[in-house]
């Protein structure tokens, strides 16, 4: 991953061949980051803590399936558990709300109780035959039947039936009814409980039916993405044409109201309170018809002048449809995301859960049982754990953006589409492994830099709820909100210094700064993108959740008996957006790549001999038509290509 410039001619440039220096300092911090992240992962191991979530432990102490060292103060503790190798709640239906875990004395036992235990004589020969003790430790099994604290060391009777949980060591009720409790306690909005019986047994009834229609949001989501090509310029129209007319009959409204309600002013038919009354709303009827019609001249000042940026929007759309046909496996990345996402979530909350339990085990005096809290330097671990989960969490997001923008570059500037690479997609990844990683990990750094302070106020504005004054209130949600615009303007910068890197291999600041610049020169185009474009595929996505409630209405109605529809339908409409949400997004985001693309295409190419575009066809017939209405200038330089973008590689 060395240094190195670009050895070829600017005439022969070839925007994908160029080898560039990444950031490499910043992949080095990367790297050193992610190694102390494996390092916290390690410590929990190395200390015992990992073993100790694993196999369990109970209330004393004890690691269950291991013999245990001796807790000063704790006269249970130091016990060999060796046999007994599952944890055992007494109560195990005792739930804390507040902190989301159970609320009971936890035993080590050989064996978790297989039949329902109705008295204390069970519990007896139940420790007799099988030699799992389910009392304290401090009481003998032929006294479970007659000792004074049986009500507060034995469990709670009758014993449901159990079984242990697989690598967890845990026996869990096997009726898991009495945690109803627990989960209504998320579900507040329900407060009868044979509403939620109802409808849970009518998304259980109806699974086959949710599953179904999940895949024909799947369906649909994939269908959208090849339509969109072909009826964005007559929907684009149609949204237009609807919005002037919205506008010039709201405002004509106003003024025809205003004028109905003067005429009868004047009058001097109404009552002195009806006079009052109807001199206010002939003065606030004046101020909204003067809004509203400075709104639509200026509404439709904006749409005139840009009409012929709408073309370049749907010359663009025409375009991205044609990308996914020649590279299919891009609506797969999101998917890929989201697992890699999973899969390190899922890491991360593991680590933390062992991090609960790799501190000092002390003795809460109030209850009795053994606690482990971290002490000293070992909290800092915590907070770097969670820096690492926004970190590497933008970094697995930015390293999707980098491969469909690398994926799109290719495609955008290889004329011959025959010539494309076998794995256009492939060949991005191993692009970005190789040589763009510090610049990912640069660009996820800023954006976490943004998000901490965010994240720490909107935990601050929660923990004060009712307790800060409404100035306080108002200055915490204003600076979240000025954060959170912070957060997302670099997000799009960001995107496009991806575009750019992938385009010519520079570092993150060299790209960010000739991407901004791209972008300045073309803010009309950029308006026109975000407003247009962005409308037409929100209004994509509300077709495909509204196509998907409706196919679920016409399924469910099959299944009259169930009348709750609520949590199904809920279900399946919040699948359908998500499904939709993604693959949408990968489609605004190619997009994005291709107006990049060709705003660099334009501004260093100008058709003549030696200076050919790269652009499609589509593209191509849109510079055409704004030269001929006069538009679009020709680039008068001098003879210089890609004059910003086109540098060989720089250092960091």
């Amino acid at each position: 991953m060395g240094c190195c410039n670009s050895t070829e001619s600017k005439r022969d440039w070839k925007p994908l061949e160029q080898r560039s220096c990444t950031d490499i300092p910043w992949l080095i911090i990367f790297m050193l980051f992610c190694i102390g992240m494996v390092c916290i992962c390690a410590f929990p191991i190395a200390t015992g803590a990992a073993s100790r979530l694993i196999s369990g432990y109970d209330s004393y102490g004890n690691t269950c399936g291991k013999n245990n060292t001796k807790i000063e103060g704790v006269p249970l503790s130091g016990r060999d558990m060796t046999e007994n190798k599952y944890v055992f709640f007494l109560d195990p239906c005792n739930l804390d709300l507040i902190n989301r875990k159970i609320k009971s004395i936890a035993l080590c036992v050989s064996k978790c109780p297989a039949a329902q235990l109705k008295e204390y004589n069970d519990l007896k020969q139940f420790a007799l035959s099988n030699g799992s003790y389910l009392c304290s430790y401090d009481i003998s099994p032929t006294r479970y039947t007659s000792h004074s604290d049986r009500f507060t060391k034995c469990p709670k009777l009758p014993v449901p039936p159990s079984k242990s949980v697989p690598l967890l060591h845990r026996c869990i009720p096997a009726d898991i009814g009495c945690y109803a409790e627990f989960a209504q306690a998320f579900i507040t909005f329900v407060s009868d409980n044979t509403v939620l019986r109802r409808v849970i047994s009518g998304v259980m009834a109806s699974k086959e039916i949710i599953m179904g229609l999940c895949l024909l949001a799947l369906v649909l989501s994939l269908i959208m993405m090849v339509v969109i090509r072909y009826i964005s310029k007559v929907l684009v129209w149609i949204l237009t044409i609807l919005v002037v007319i919205g506008s010039i009959g709201g405002t004509g409204v106003l003024w025809w109201l205003y004028a109905d309600y003067k005429r009868a002013l004047d009058n001097n038919t109404l009552s002195v309170f009806g006079k009052e009354v109807a001199s206010d709303n002939v003065k606030a009827l004046l101020v909204y018809a003067i809004g509203a019609t400075i709104f639509t001249v200026v509404l439709l000042l904006v749409m005139f002048f840009m009409r012929k940026r709408v073309a370049l929007t749907i010359s663009l759309f025409h375009v991205a449809g044609k990308v996914f046909i020649h590279l299919p496996l891009l609506a797969l990345q999101p998917f890929w995301t989201f697992l890699c996402l999973m899969l390190f979530w899922v890491y991360w909350i593991a680590v933390l859960l062992s991090l609960g339990t790799s501190g000092t085990p002390v003795k809460n005096n109030s209850t009795g049982v053994v606690e482990y809290q971290m002490q000293g330097p070992m909290q800092y671990m915590v907070w770097y754990h969670a820096v690492g989960l926004i970190w590497i969490s933008e970094f697995i997001l930015a390293f999707q953006q980098m491969t469909i923008a690398g994926a799109v570059v290719t495609y955008y500037f290889t004329r011959n589409k025959s010539q494309l690479p076998a794995t256009p997609i492939l060949s991005s990844m191993v692009r970005t492994i190789r040589y763009h990683l510090g610049t990912l990990a640069k660009g996820s750094f800023i954006i976490t830099l943004v998000k901490i302070p965010r994240i720490i106020l909107m935990y601050i504005h929660s923990q004060l709820k009712g307790k800060e004054n409404a100035c306080a209130r108002c200055m915490l949600k204003a600076c979240v909100c000025c954060l959170w615009c912070l957060e997302k303007c670099l997000s799009y910068l960001n995107q496009n210094a991806y575009t750019a890197t992938a385009i010519n291999s520079t570092s993150f600041c060299t790209s960010a700064r000739d991407a901004f610049l791209i972008l300045v020169e073309n803010a009309l185009r950029v308006a026109a993108i975000n407003t247009v474009g962005d409308f037409v595929l929100f209004l994509g996505k509300v077709l495909i959740v509204s196509c998907t409630a409706f196919a679920g209405i016409l399924a469910l109605n099959y299944q009259r008996e169930y009348t709750v529809w609520v949590l199904p339908l809920l279900i399946v409409c919040l699948f359908a957006f998500l499904v939709a949400h993604c693959f949408l997004s990968v489609f605004e985001n190619v997009v994005d790549v291709l107006f990049l693309c060709f705003a660099v295409d334009t501004k260093y190419n100008d058709g003549s001999s030696g200076r050919e575009y790269y652009m499609d066809k589509a593209l191509m017939e849109f510079v055409e038509n704004s030269k001929k209405e006069g538009l679009y200038k020709p680039n008068d330089g001098d003879g210089r290509e890609m004059k910003s973008l086109a540098r060989g590689g720089t250092s960091a």
